[in-house]
């Protein structure tokens, strides 16, 4: 299928909805193709055109109606394609507020459920949208969920069409809430980020300008639906643009990552988003015939974010694809959140990605300092590109709330209305993070992001989160370093499957490394592979590591978009949870008996926290 004629020019003024702007799409352009699903990540599927899209939304929002359901909470259950798209939509035009959440997979229903049961009780959901497959696989797990039961469940797949025309235009206001985006939960309980429609507009035209889209543009997306990146700018930002926009599965892109760009060449796909990950998956399957044929030259915009981003791996896609006509321009490295809608900052189209190499001991001090990129003991840390449009931001202490020095790593406070509105029911929380003032000017409220960086010649850098800061002898230390040193000891040790962290001995905090080995590997000497981490992380971050721990696959816990959940992983340490291959402790001896020690604080802890909720 070829891309789209060009599509008139967004009327940005006009709209102030997400509503207002698909029915003006459907009227102006009823038979321009929106959406095309790639079933496997190469097949062409089912796909939407506008008035093919506004008729869905309407019929499911007139089944919504029907039950009363405004200012509800309804569930998205999908799996990735266009079914979610037509019931976000359907939730808009009914003024029911949707909550896009990771479905239920068969085989893994232990694991996926208690998180979705979480949401369900935070939210107060009242209704499920989702497929009959869907339902079906509910079905076995009906009766441990009793909540399940209290919920209206609707089959989009089976909503007549017809229902359309008694749909009723809700008048919803750009202030009311158009849906919850519940956090990945890496550092905490997931809590729900209340998006407004003011919100999504207002940072929709924010990409529009800052990530370069315009007529010509095609989005290839494979990030999932229930991630801000996939939503926000994966799905509902070629709806915003009124451009083409190829939907692939995040299990096809897994399966097979070269199908992710073999579509971009196929469609000649302009913009296409994915964390660090994604670019070093593809790297590694990358086959000599594949690189023959592939032609990425149409790509513009190679959004990176969501997770840390490793330059070294950036310099090996881009070697790697070169001959395919991708260059380094073509980075587009971004930095954002859920609680922004999405990018606070991104490298704008056409510019270099910016690199900057900084002395790793001032920097463990809090401090910028330049250095050769020969000298030793520097950090090279990516930029994260301008700051989107007319975003403000403060780089501030985060304990005394005081603005820092240039030079200074602080804590990254933001302020604009693609903030959003705050924590679903937290009211607490909300006035924390979403309505901090600077004590020594006044200025705000600001969004405390708890992310640490700095601003250097207009760039944003990010050098770590507050709450996963590894401080050891006073000296700050951030983990993703130290887990990319670890994962380059030995091809056995599987990458991006690495969590450090620190737990107290003695009085002092320790360095703890917990590291997956690869699936299939023999004759590896792993007690030689530990020395070596242990060298390795002497030299390169001046830490003695109290505990190397190498684990099965499946032991590192990730959240749905892809973090690494380093919390999770201190307690499997701490509990004696894990499949471990091969460990060394510094003291074997005094390790079980703080696991002991800890397991029984966290015991009593559970027994206060019951008696006080009865």
């Amino acid at each position: 299928m070829l891309p789209n004629p060009a599509s008139p020019t967004v009327p940005t003024d006009r709209f102030s909805t997400l509503i207002e702007l698909l029915h003006w799409r459907a009227s102006a352009q009823p038979d321009q193709t929106a959406y095309t699903f790639l079933i496997d990540g190469k097949t062409e599927g089912p796909s939407l055109t506008y008035s093919e899209l506004d008729i869905l939304a309407r019929a499911i929002a007139a089944k919504l109606q029907q039950h009363h359901a405004r200012g509800e909470r309804g569930l998205l259950l999908y799996p990735q394609g266009l079914d979610v798209i037509g019931a976000f939509c359907g939730c808009l035009y009914s003024g029911v507020i949707a909550i896009p959440v990771p479905p239920p997979e068969s085989g893994r229903l232990k694991r996926t459920l208690p998180r979705l049961r979480a949401i369900v009780q935070d939210a107060k959901a009242s209704f499920v949208l989702t497929t009959g497959q869907i339902l079906s696989l509910i079905e076995t797990v009906r009766e441990d969920f009793p909540e399940f039961e209290e919920m209206e469940w609707f089959d989009t797949e089976q909503v007549d069409l017809e229902l359309a025309e008694k749909w009723q235009d809700p008048q919803v206001d750009g202030e009311e809430l158009a849906y919850l985006q519940y956090t990945s939960g890496s550092t905490s309980t997931p809590k729900g980020v209340m998006l407004s429609h003011k919100n999504l507009v207002w940072h929709e035209k924010y990409l529009n300008q800052a990530c370069g889209y315009g007529a010509d543009s095609v989005t290839i997306t494979w990030m999932p639906y229930f991630h801000d990146y996939g939503l926000v700018e994966g799905l509902i930002q070629p709806l915003y643009n009124g451009t083409p926009c190829y939907v692939m599965s995040p299990f096809s892109f897994i399966k097979q990552p070269m199908r992710w760009l073999e579509a971009i060449a196929k469609y000649k796909g302009t913009h296409s988003q994915a964390p660090n990950f994604a670019y070093d998956l593809c790297v590694r399957r990358a086959k000599p015939k594949q690189l023959e044929t592939l032609d990425l030259s149409s790509w513009q915009a190679a959004g990176n974010a969501a997770e840390p981003i490793n330059p070294k791996v950036m310099e090996k896609f881009v070697e790697t694809f070169a001959p395919c006509g991708f260059s380094w321009h073509t980075f587009a490295p971004a930095y954002g959140l859920a609680e922004y809608t999405l990018l606070v900052s991104a490298k704008p189209l056409g510019a270099q990605p910016v690199l900057c190499t900084l002395d790793a001991t001032a920097l463990e001090r809090n401090q910028i300092v330049v250095a050769k990129a020969d000298a030793e003991l520097v950090r090279t840390m990516p930029g994260c590109g301008k700051l989107v449009c007319n975003t403000q931001i403060a780089i501030a202490d985060p304990d005394k709330k005081t603005k820092c020095a240039p030079n200074e790593v602080g804590e990254i406070w933001v302020k604009d209305p693609s903030v959003a509105k705050g924590y679903w029911e937290r009211t607490e929380e909300t006035t924390e993070t979403f309505q901090a003032y600077l004590s020594d000017t006044g200025e705000g409220p600001f969004l405390r992001t708890g992310d640490l960086g700095f601003v250097k010649d207009g760039e944003l850098f990010i050098t770590g989160r507050i709450k996963d800061l590894i401080i050891i002898r006073g000296t700050n230390h951030y983990p993703q370093d130290i887990e990319w040193t670890v994962q380059q000891v030995h091809p056995a040790l599987r990458p991006d499957y690495g969590a450090t962290f620190s737990i107290e001995v003695g009085g002092e905090e320790k360095l703890v490394i917990l590291q997956e080995v690869e699936r299939r590997t023999q004759d590896v000497d792993f007690d030689t592979v530990i020395a070596d981490i242990r060298q390795a992380v002497a030299e390169d971050h001046e830490l003695t590591a109290y505990a190397v721990v190498l684990v099965k696959p499946g032991n590192i816990l990730k959240t749905s978009s892809g973090k690494i959940q380093r919390r999770a992983g201190k307690a499997s340490f701490l509990a004696g949870e894990l499949e471990v291959v091969a460990d060394w402790s510094e003291n074997p001896k005094l390790t079980a008996k703080y696991r002991e020690l800890q397991g029984a604080v966290d015991s009593l802890a559970q027994q206060v926290h019951q008696k006080s909720s009865v």
